[in-house]
């Protein structure tokens, strides 16, 4: 997530009337130490929501974690074991289990302490030793970034959640009390933790619904990345709930009057706003502090959903309603199953009121997420299977773990896990009524492969709302989204990596083009390999390398093919794995004195090339085909092909002067020929070089002439080469050598041009 600050303008308009905020950062008063919590503390705190608690349990592991921590302290001066004291508070909070609570004393044991996962085993059982293994920190990895090593980290924490998903409530418990006494931490570590809680913890403990944790980790971070700014941000809100602390209580009380009049009983309360969702509705829209007419909330919670709706309609027949700011998340809730009815109204004093609708358990579900299940009573099995069934949170958190576990890398895993947890949604359906939630500013792209792989990977063109449409075009909440497909393509282009905004398609994207091109080696290694053997007159069978294999240091016959293709094996190296006697007589085909561009320019006016030689369609062809980058080649051109380790084959004219540059290296060299489909033309690229008169008008007559014979120019490059000429060379995109010769002549006959030829790499 990107930080900024205010600018100057924003922070004026957030400060006026009140006196602005230190530019030092305030300093917090120092708070008396508090009394650790005692075993019976503990057990009290569990047994008042689940009585039948394991008290010998709790009791071993609370003198477990004490004697193993023993004199270790924190940065503030506490006892270190302190700390899993208030990472367990924290958790009975929230009504979790014994084994949970336990995994919280005992989470930094094995990292900090001389404890092992098999004692803990002994002790505790393996269910919370798998707790805790999945909690350690991955101190012994070396990795070359911090970014990597943070991604590595988190892998390792998401893959464990999807094991067992308190692993995630332990770990936000532990990393919401250490914000909490991050005072202590040095400056340096400070930003960077802080950092880290706002890309990745909050907005994870916001996907999984527990949206009082993340709100104080956002502010926790707040206040450490930008107090000046959240000094501000808290004067302004003091301010604002001082005066209109009379409004608010009125405003609780004509709801609740208006719904029992109606017979409708409501717990009815004001929220206001934290710190850092202002903030960050202020940069978003640009706005001063004045300019926010939603900072206090009201919420509504009754007995069922009916009442629910019953209220709604009280409600809009009370006060006018606002256009626009309707959602019902009943009806179609979150993916972290966040369930309301979202409406605002013009209520008293003119002030526009925001309500949310919900029941009680809805209640708890948007306050304490995927913590509201109730995980300690009989009969629901294990938290990860009783989870599966019930909540949509964790069933995207799995889903989410198995498409960024493919990452190719640390950095490209925390990338995706990033975009992935930050985006708000838009629900969408597919022609037969299927429901799609993706993140806001998604486009057709990541809706296709949110359907499926295949049909990402094939899909050519869409409609939207039954009109065609670009397939980068965003979608809006309630479109109907048609994707149409083609088995032509079997790869979608790579380019769309850029254009996709989900994790999901981007992996699949990059995963496709990555198979793509590995098939295109793969068939260009299959045709090197299966050439050589005809040139020498042996018999080449899958059968028969697949008993090569291991001489070849390859698992596979697709590995051996890739890597001739590649150019990382020499074909004839695979010939002589199969046959050892097999001798190569590669000097012997060109003759030893003279060059190989030479004996192929004495070779352009023979009869055709041998059958072996390999077809070249283009560069869209199935095979990792360019052309000479310093003037390409065109079909009519007589070529050849060198191969480059790792880049496939180049194309070059057969007259281009860098062939000389291959001269001692014969067994890049390839036999290739054209195989163009005339139903289905292709552009190629070519160069030519034009010295014309400077004058006025010479460029457009040059680009005319190239225009009217239907050539692309693709760049341009000028230089004077004296008072009366330029030299300007022009990269063009042809169809064959006749195209360009006509291209060519039609420019001599102009009067602005002095020469024109061109130019072979």
């Amino acid at each position: 997530m990107v930080y900024r600050r205010w600018k100057p303008m924003q922070m004026q308009a957030a400060t006026e009337s009140v006196a602005v905020a230190p530019t030092a950062p305030v300093p917090r008063p120092a708070k008396p130490r508090a009394r650790m919590m005692r075993q019976y503390d503990l057990v009290e705190r569990v047994r008042s929501y689940n009585p039948n608690t394991n008290e010998d349990l709790l009791n071993r592991a609370y003198v477990y974690a004490m004697k193993a921590h023993g004199s270790q302290t924190r940065a503030s001066g506490d006892p270190y074991f302190s700390h899993p004291l208030e990472v367990a508070a924290i958790l009975t909070d929230l009504k979790l289990d014994d084994a949970t609570i336990v995994a919280a004393l005992l989470h930094d044991t094995i990292e900090d302490t001389e404890a092992t996962r098999a004692e803990i085993d002994q002790i505790f059982g393996p269910e919370i030793g798998a707790l805790v293994e999945g909690l350690t920190k991955l101190k012994r990895l070396e990795l070359v970034s911090r970014e990597a090593k943070q991604a590595e980290n988190l892998r390792k924490l998401l893959l464990a959640i999807a094991d067992d998903v308190r692993v995630l409530l332990v770990k936000l418990a532990d990393r919401l009390h250490n914000m909490r006494t991050l005072d202590f931490v040095p400056t340096e570590s400070r930003r960077r933790i802080a950092e880290e809680t706002l890309d990745i913890y909050a907005p994870l403990a916001g996907r999984m619904g527990m949206q009082e944790m993340r709100e104080e980790l956002e502010d926790l971070s707040f206040r450490t990345l930008d107090p000046e700014a959240y000094s501000v941000v808290m004067q302004r809100l003091d301010a604002l709930a001082e005066r209109n602390r009379n409004l608010i209580g009125e405003i609780e009380d004509q709801l609740s009057n208006n719904l029992r009049h109606r017979g409708l009983g409501a717990r009815v309360y004001g929220r206001r706003k934290k710190p850092f969702s202002i903030w960050t509705k202020m940069e978003r829209k640009s706005v001063g502090f004045e300019q926010l007419s939603d900072i206090f909330g009201f919420r509504l919670v009754v007995s069922d959903i009916e009442a629910c709706y019953r209220a709604l309609g009280i409600v809009h027949t009370t006060w006018p309603v606002v256009p626009g700011r309707f959602k019902d998340y009943i009806s179609t809730p979150k993916q972290n199953d966040y369930r309301s009815i979202h409406t605002t109204v013009i209520g008293p004093g003119n002030q526009r009121v925001e309500l949310q609708i919900r029941t009680e358990a809805m209640d708890q579900i948007a306050e304490r997420g995927i913590a509201a299940h109730v995980f300690y009573k009989e009969g629901v099995g294990s938290p990860t299977e009783f989870l599966k069934r019930e909540s949509n949170a964790f069933a995207w958190l799995r889903h989410t773990i198995g498409i960024l576990s493919e990452s190719a890398n640390p950095e490209e895993f925390l990338e995706h896990t990033k975009l992935e947890l930050f985006h708000d949604q838009v629900f969408c359906f597919t022609p037969k009524g299927k429901l799609i939630a993706l993140p806001r500013h998604a486009n057709v792209i990541d809706f296709a492969y949110a359907v499926h792989t295949d049909v990402g990977n094939s899909a050519v063109g869409c409609k939207i709302n039954g009109k065609f449409a670009p397939l980068s075009s965003e979608l809006q909440n309630g479109d109907e989204v048609e994707v149409l497909t083609s088995e032509a393509q079997s790869a979608p282009p790579s380019a769309w990596e850029t254009l996709a905004v989900t994790g999901k398609a981007r992996a699949a994207i990059r995963r496709a083009t990555r198979t793509a091109v590995r098939d295109q080696y793969v068939g260009l290694g299959r045709r090197i390999v299966e050439r050589l053997f005809e040139r020498a007159k042996i018999e080449y069978a899958d059968d028969k390398l697949k008993g090569a294999l291991p001489r070849l240091a390859r698992t596979s016959i697709e590995d051996v093919m890739a890597a001739v293709g590649r150019g990382e094996i020499k074909a004839s190296h695979v010939a002589r794995a199969m046959y050892p006697d097999y001798k190569e007589e590669r000097i012997a085909r060109y003759g030893a004195k003279k060059g190989l561009a030479a004996k192929l320019k004495e070779k352009s006016s023979e009869a055709p090339r041998s059958p072996v030689a390999i077809p070249i369609r283009g560069i869209n062809s199935d095979l990792p085909v360019k052309f000479a980058p310093n003037g390409g080649a065109v079909p009519g051109d007589r070529i050849v092909g060198i191969v480059t380790p790792g880049e496939g084959i180049t194309i070059y004219p057969i007259q281009a002067p860098a062939l000389k540059d291959f001269e001692e290296e014969p067994e890049r060299w390839l036999d290739v020929r054209w195989d163009i489909e005339d139903s289905a033309p292709q552009r190629f690229p070519a160069r030519i070089k034009v010295e014309n008169v400077n004058e006025p008008g010479a460029l457009a007559q040059i680009a005319t002439v190239i225009a009217e014979h239907d050539g692309n120019i693709d760049n341009i490059s000028m230089q004077r080469r004296s008072p009366d000429f330029t030299e300007t060379t022009i990269d063009l995109e042809v169809y064959d050598l006749k195209h360009l010769s006509a291209i060519l002549a039609q420019l001599r006959a102009k009067a602005v041009v002095a020469r024109v030829e061109r130019v072979n790499g």
